[in-house]
């Protein structure tokens, strides 16, 4: 079996990955990334719609290589038709950009090439590598070949069906409750308003939402997300989607040219993320928003704290989990209030029916607001609907 010696490893060449071995390699490490698919961000498995604010968080420059179109804001859509409309700064992760994701994940790659990571595709780890009952690394194989890659970390961005995680002893378990089953179509020929993506909510899309997130005028990503403990049937996500499309002549007009089909964690972030030798960022650590479904803003983010830690462990000799905790502090500090706030939200908007989307959309729109969050929402909800407040106690 081949040896191979670096720094550190990251596993996964998704954004989270990238990120990683950018900000590790730019502090000194010798990275290896390896990512298992032969293309790194092909083929595509996302809405493709990001936020702008934290991009120079980042060092990314705004660019038509990876930018598709620009939105104003989102509209969220009760089932009875009613919207609210708001702003990008005030619409979440999901809107700003919506980006040709191939290409934006390819160049996150090459930065972190530049930065010096090397990069091998068609590479997937088969386990971690252990010397004396310490993680050292991993074994991986790459083009029919066995490698033993030895490395004083290892980062797991190998997304939700993580095994770097598991491997490492850390619990990364779902419920169904909080998997989404989603479908998407890229459609041609398409008729709407190219200034907002859309978010449909209700029984039309059980547990979670319908989004139409625009590529340009008269093309849009339209997909679905639904949560798997609501579900029943073989395929229930394209078949709910089919279903409000047919309702929807403005979009039943257009022509599919890409299909994706894939599944999404939209659970509470994990208790633990690290462990000696090991931290894993992205999806990986159950960072995704669980009620948008939109993960990459976190992933970055956390990448580049991971990236980061990774190298001063390195750099101090030290890469034992009290170290490693560093990371771990960062990330939290930066979004596990709002992850585990939205996970209660879509706890509670899945137990909601359509009249009570319709009721509080439609207050929403009549108040207006100059922050969207649960705070404004529950306060909005109190004083013009006295009665419908009592659905949401929990959060009073």
């Amino acid at each position: 079996m081949k040896e191979m010696e670096y720094d550190v490893v990251v596993v996964g060449g998704g954004p989270a990955g990238s990120v990683s071995a950018r900000y590790a390699a730019e502090k000194g490490a010798r990275v290896l990334m390896i990512e298992k698919r032969q293309e790194i961000g092909s083929p595509v498995r996302c809405g493709e719609g990001i936020a702008k604010r934290w991009l120079d968080e980042i060092e990314l420059k705004p660019s038509r290589d990876w930018i598709s179109h620009e939105v104003d804001g989102a509209r969220i859509i009760s089932p009875d038709g009613s919207y609210v409309e708001v702003d990008e700064s005030k619409a979440g992760d999901e809107s700003g950009y919506v980006i040709n994701r191939d290409t934006f994940d390819k160049i996150l790659a090459m930065k972190a090439a530049k930065a010096g990571a090397e990069v091998m595709v068609k590479s997937y780890a088969t386990a971690l590598l252990k010397e004396e009952g310490e993680i050292a690394g991993i074994r991986m194989r790459h083009m029919g070949e066995d490698f033993r890659v030895k490395a004083k970390v290892v980062i797991g961005a190998d997304g939700y069906e993580s095994q770097v995680g598991r491997w490492a002893g850390i619990n990364t378990a779902l419920n169904p409750k909080d998997i989404d089953s989603c479908f998407q179509y890229t459609l041609e020929g398409i008729e709407g308003d190219s200034r907002f993506n859309d978010f449909y909510l209700g029984s039309m899309a059980p547990g979670g939402y319908i989004w139409v997130f625009w590529k340009g005028n008269g093309i849009a990503n339209v997909g679905i997300g639904v949560q798997m403990s609501k579900i029943d049937r073989p395929a229930a996500a394209k078949w709910y989607l089919d279903r409000f499309i047919e309702s929807h002549p403005e979009l039943a007009k257009g022509k599919p040219i890409r299909e994706v089909a894939g599944a999404v964690s939209i659970s509470a972030p994990l208790d633990r993320t690290v462990t000696d030798g090991v931290m894993l960022v992205g999806d990986a650590a159950r960072m995704i928003d669980p009620v948008s479904g939109g993960g990459v803003y976190n992933a970055a983010i956390a990448g580049k704290y991971a990236g980061m830690v990774a190298a001063e462990a390195v750099e101090a000799g030290d890469a034992t989990e009290d170290f490693l905790k560093k990371y771990e502090k960062l990330w939290r500090k930066r979004m596990e209030e709002h992850l585990y706030r939205n996970w209660m939200v879509k706890e509670k908007m899945a137990t909601l029916n359509d009249d009570i989307f319709n009721r509080v959309i439609r207050i929403l729109a009549d108040v207006g607001m100059d922050e969207l969050n649960v705070q404004n929402i529950l306060k909005a909800i109190s004083e013009k609907d006295p009665e419908l407040i009592k659905e949401f106690e929990d959060f009073l």
